[in-house]
């Protein structure tokens, strides 16, 4: 009797829930044309990705999945209750927490930017 090798693949390991956080993240930090509005104010993709880590650091153990971080760190104030938003080139704006929440999803898909180590 013949043995036939079977070549197994190693699927790859999935994110954990601080990758898929720090991946969005980052998404969100390359958009380099567009803006962040926080509180009426506009800020740049870098500063937007730093206030959002501080945000995630300050709010510690209560993030303990991607949803939760969206819902409590990138969807708006929580010293006004405004939704943060996102200002592309041409003018147009999307809130924060839609823009996180495709990305999210496009992760989860395997479509997204692969989270760093």
């Amino acid at each position: 009797m013949f043995l036939i090798p079977v070549l197994v693949m190693e699927q790859p390991a999935k994110p954990t829930e601080a990758q898929k956080i720090d991946a969005i993240i980052h998404v969100l930090e390359d958009l380099k044309d567009a803006q962040f509005i926080r509180n009426g104010s506009a800020y740049n993709a870098t500063e937007a990705a730093a206030h959002l880590r501080m945000k995630w650091k300050n709010v510690g153990r209560a993030v303990k999945t991607a949803p939760d971080f969206i819902r409590l760190c990138g969807s708006g104030s929580s010293m006004s209750s405004k939704p943060y938003l996102i200002r592309y080139k041409d003018g147009h704006e999307v809130k924060a927490s839609d823009f996180l929440w495709t990305e999210l999803k496009k992760l989860e898909r395997g479509d997204g930017k692969n989270p760093k180590s």
